[in-house]
C-alpha cells in the first residue's frame, strides 16, 4: 500500500482589532519543510500533535508553513495572501489529507473571517480533500469555517495545555475517516454572548459543566469530537460569540441533541461569563496583606496573549506607590530601554523611562512611561526551552532581555513580547519566582500553567491596556445585534 501523502501547516494568529502592536509577516517567523518539522516535532503544539498522527500511521509529510504570531493587531494583507497561498499552493500539487492548525480568531485587513476564507480557498482547489482543522479555544466558529473542513476539534482547557492532544484527536479523527471506518458530519451553532476570558476558563464554572458534557460524549463515543469555544472578545468581528461544533458519524444522530445541550447550558449561565472587577488601588492594598509569598499579581489589561503592547507601567507604578518590597516583574517589552541597559553594561546604575512607549488610540490610551532608577544586574539572549505544561518543548525567544533592580523590585525588561506561561522567563535570567514575595506578571489565564502551582495567592489585577476586560473602553462597529450583555434579552 503506498505511502499517504499529507499536507500539514500552521497558520495561528489571535487578532485584537484594538490592539496598536502590527502583524506583518515577520511576526510569524514563517517555517517550511525539515526547518518546521525540527521546530515542532514532539512539541505539545497542534503542529506537533499532528506531526505525531502521520507519524503513526507512516504518512509522506509535506509543511509549506508553519507560521504563528503572539495576538496583535490586524494581520497585514500581504502576510496573510503569502501564507494562504503556501498553504493552498502545497494541496494544489496533490495530497490525500491535510492537517491544518489554525487559531479560528484570525482578523486580516482585508477580510473578517481568516480561517473562514483559507478553507474556502482550499476546497476552490481540492472540493473533496479530507482536511482536519484543529483550533484555539477562543475561536469565533463561522458558517464557512465549518463548510470547508471535514473535521473540527478545538482545545479543552485554558491555559491551553492540549495543544498537542487537539491536533492528535483532529488527524485521528481523520485517518479514520481515509480508513473507511467513520463517515464524519459536523454540526455547529453559537449563541449571541460575549464571554470573558478571565471566567470562562474550562477548569472551573462557569464553563466546567459545559466542557466536561462535551468531553464525555466524545469519551464513550456518542460522537467523534465535541468542543466549546468561548470566543474572544477583544475582536470587532460580526461572528462574535460563545459556539460549539460537534463532530458526528454520518450513521448516527447524537450531534445536534449534543450541541443544544451545551450551548443552552452557556446561555443560560450567560451572566456568569462576565468579569467583575475592582479598582487596581484596592487589588494592590489586598495583596499587601496576604502574608508569605509567593504572591502572583496578574496584570489582564496589558496581556500579550490578548494583543496588548507589553509596556503599560499602571500596575507596575501602583505597586510601587504602595510600598511593595521583594517583587519580580515583567517583562515588560521596551526594545529602546534594553538597548539603553545593554550599552550601559552589567553592574552599571541607570535612569530611564521604562515602558509606555505605544499609543493605543483605538481605547484613547497615550503611552505613560515610568522613571526607573536601578542597577543593571544580568543581560541575556533571552531564550529558553519551555519546561511547563503549555507549549512544552517549544522554544521562547524574547530577544535581547536585562534585568534591573531598583531594591524593591527586579524588573525583566526584553526586547519582544512574550507571555509569561512558564517560570523561565525568568529562571533563565537568574531569578527564582518561587523565593520572592511579590510575582508580577502580564497575563489572564495562561500564567496558571507555570506559576498556580508555586503560587500561594493570585490576585487579578485590573490594569490599564488594551486587553482589559472593562468592556466600556471598546467601541465595537461590526459586531452583531443584539449581543449580551451590550443588549438586554
Amino acid at each position: 500500500m503506498a505511502r499517504r501523502k499529507i499536507v500539514v501547516a500552521m497558520m495561528m494568529h489571535e487578532t485584537n482589532t484594538f490592539s496598536p502592536v502590527p502583524t506583518p509577516l515577520a511576526s510569524f517567523r514563517p517555517l517550511a519543510g525539515d526547518a518546521a518539522i525540527e521546530e515542532f516535532r514532539d512539541t505539545n503544539t497542534q503542529l506537533g500533535g499532528f506531526l505525531h498522527v502521520a507519524q503513526e500511521i507512516g504518512a509522506e509529510v509535506t509543511v509549506p508553513l508553519a507560521a504563528g504570531a503572539h495576538p496583535s493587531g490586524y494581520v497585514e494583507k500581504a502576510a496573510y495572501e503569502d501564507m494562504c497561498d503556501a498553504i493552498v499552493g502545497a494541496i494544489r500539487n496533490g495530497c490525500d489529507a491535510a492537517f491544518l492548525a489554525l487559531h479560528g480568531a484570525m482578523v486580516a485587513e482585508h477580510l473578517d473571517d481568516g480561517e473562514g476564507e483559507l478553507l474556502r480557498r482550499i476546497r476552490a482547489v481540492a472540493p473533496r480533500l479530507p482536511l482536519a482543522v484543529a483550533l484555539d479555544f477562543h475561536s469565533h466558529m463561522t458558517a464557512p469555517m465549518v463548510a470547508n473542513a471535514t473535521v473540527i476539534t478545538g482545545y479543552r482547557t485554558y491555559p491551553h495545555i492540549d495543544m498537542g492532544e487537539t491536533g492528535r484527536r483532529a488527524g485521528r479523527t481523520l485517518v479514520r475517516a481515509l480508513n473507511g471506518e467513520v463517515e464524519p458530519v459536523m454540526v455547529w451553532g453559537s449563541r449571541p454572548m460575549m464571554t470573558s476570558t478571565l471566567v470562562h476558563a474550562p477548569s472551573r464554572q462557569p464553563m466546567k459543566d459545559i466542557m466536561d458534557t462535551a468531553i464525555a460524549a466524545e469519551a464513550r463515543g456518542a460522537v467523534l469530537n465535541a468542543s466549546v469555544f468561548g470566543g474572544f472578545p477583544h475582536a470587532d468581528v460580526p461572528h462574535l460569540c460563545c459556539s460549539a461544533a460537534i463532530v458526528c458519524d454520518r450513521r448516527t444522530d447524537a450531534g445536534r441533541a449534543l450541541l443544544d445541550r451545551l450551548l443552552d447550558l452557556a446561555w443560560d449561565r450567560r451572566e456568569a461569563f462576565l468579569y467583575k472587577g475592582a479598582p487596581l488601588p484596592m487589588q494592590i492594598a489586598h495583596a499587601r496583606t496576604l502574608g508569605e509569598g509567593p504572591i502572583v499579581l496578574v496584570d489582564h489589561g496589558d496581556n500579550t496573549a490578548s494583543g496588548g503592547t507589553q509596556d503599560v507601567m499602571s500596575v507596575i507604578e501602583e505597586a510601587m506607590q504602595q510600598g511593595l518590597d521583594d517583587v519580580v516583574a515583567g517583562p515588560i517589552c521596551d526594545p529602546a530601554s534594553v538597548a539603553r541597559i545593554v550599552a550601559a553594561g552589567t553592574a552599571a546604575s541607570v535612569t530611564l523611562p521604562l515602558g509606555g512607549k505605544v499609543d493605543m488610540p483605538q481605547i484613547h490610551l497615550a503611552g505613560k512611561p515610568l522613571t526607573v532608577t536601578g542597577k543593571v544586574t544580568r543581560i541575556t539572549e533571552g531564550e529558553f526551552v519551555v519546561t511547563g505544561p503549555m507549549a512544552t518543548g517549544t522554544r521562547v525567544r524574547m530577544g535581547r532581555t536585562a534585568v534591573l533592580d531598583t531594591g524593591p523590585m527586579q524588573i525583566v525588561v526584553a526586547e519582544r513580547r512574550s507571555e509569561p506561561f512558564d517560570l523561565g522567563v525568568f529562571t533563565h535570567c537568574g531569578i527564582d519566582p518561587r523565593r520572592k514575595r511579590f510575582v508580577l506578571i502580564k497575563s489572564r489565564q495562561h500564567f496558571r500553567a507555570g506559576f498556580e502551582p508555586i503560587a500561594r495567592h493570585i490576585v487579578l489585577c485590573d490594569g490599564d491596556g488594551c486587553t482589559s476586560s472593562d468592556l466600556r473602553l471598546f467601541t465595537y462597529t461590526k459586531r452583531r445585534k443584539p449581543l449580551y450583555p451590550f443588549e438586554a434579552f
